[in-house]
């Protein structure tokens, strides 16, 4: 007899396939919807014990609500992030919340490399004009990573492994966070230094900060205007993390001198969504997307395989767990007590 019944909300092919080959997933009863859960959407959790969701998902307090009058237990966030979740209501209302607070770093902290050099050496130009038998090099001089300086902002696991990919190309590292590393800072040849230092003197800054009230616009027009002209921007964090019209504005006038995003402010509706045969209504990501100087990928930093099996992995885990009366992974549990259970 399954464990427990699940509704897991917008899934796409990937979602499935790895839920459902990980270990104790034919003990569940499953149910993915393709589209978001929000409160309009939650009445598609009944007769379900759990909820599954993904980041552009809007858990707010009416959602929550909605759920938990359908005695939904547990919410599990098949991510890092949170922010899309008003935990002091889902405590309020009886609902766990649970995350997969490390399901690949490499995973993330790989692919803001992988789009810093693509931008940078222009490989995603190159591509397109050798497939048209284009074999011209004119207008794809980029420069050398090794020798410049890196600002990483925000030292958690993605950060600390990203300084030391940027570290291994001879790059001077430069750090920021409230909380500081120093003993991996100092074993790394990092160095910590204050925001507006790093943002002064770094030739390419990569956010790697989770989206709080403190962070939202941290890159805003005050502070694109104090970064080095010509700075290479990464960002696989949060898209709210930049002010979009403040970037275009510093794009504009030249002292932005490339962007790479795999996140941006306004993606629910549009990463994770083939619009190919439509009309893309949001005009600052149109613009974005055909600044030559812009790299833009849909959220993609977490598609790895091992990053999609740690996913289905704790969640499974956790699920099962909250069925047998067992406490939840360590450091899983979002304003619980020590059962696992909403305080």
């Amino acid at each position: 007899m399954p464990a427990i019944t699940i509704s897991v909300f917008d899934t796409k092919p990937y979602d499935r396939e790895y839920l459902l080959k990980a270990e104790g997933a034919e003990r569940m009863t499953w149910r993915f919807h393709d589209f978001r859960l929000c409160a309009e959407t939650a009445p598609a959790a009944a007769g379900a014990q759990a909820v599954c969701l993904f980041v552009n998902d809007q858990a707010d307090r009416n959602c929550l609500k909605v759920l938990s009058s359908h005695r939904v237990r547990v919410l599990a966030v098949r991510s890092a992030g949170y922010n899309n979740v008003d935990v002091p209501a889902a405590r309020e209302l009886g609902l766990s919340v649970v995350r997969v607070p490390a399901y690949s770093p490499h995973a993330v902290a790989e692919h803001a490399v992988a789009l810093l050099l693509t931008l940078n050496r222009k490989i995603h130009r190159a591509y397109n004009r050798v497939r048209e038998l284009n074999f011209s090099l004119n207008g794809l001089t980029g420069f050398d990573v090794h020798g410049k300086t890196v600002g990483i902002i925000g030292t958690g696991k993605i950060g600390r492994i990203a300084a030391q990919i940027f570290r291994g190309f001879g790059a001077e590292v430069l750090v920021h966070d409230r909380n500081q590393a120093s003993d991996w800072a100092a074993a790394n040849g990092v160095r910590y230094v204050d925001f507006e230092k790093l943002l002064a003197v770094s030739d390419i800054v990569s956010l790697h900060v989770p989206l709080l009230p403190e962070t939202r616009h941290m890159l805003n027009e005050h502070t694109l205007a104090q970064m080095k002209p010509g700075v290479f921007i990464v960002n696989t964090s949060r898209g709210k993390l930049i002010d979009t019209k403040a970037l275009i504005a510093a794009l504009k006038s030249g002292h932005v001198g490339g962007v790479s995003l795999d996140v941006y402010e306004e993606e629910e509706g549009i990463f994770f969504e083939d619009l190919s045969g439509q009309m893309l209504r949001d005009d600052e990501l149109s613009l974005l997307i055909n600044f030559p100087n812009v790299l833009i990928t849909a959220h993609q930093g977490f598609l790895t395989h091992e990053a999609l099996s740690e996913i289905a992995r704790v969640t499974i885990t956790n699920f099962l767990r909250f069925a047998t009366g067992v406490d939840f992974l360590p450091g899983t549990a979002l304003g619980v007590d020590e059962r696992g259970l909403a305080k």
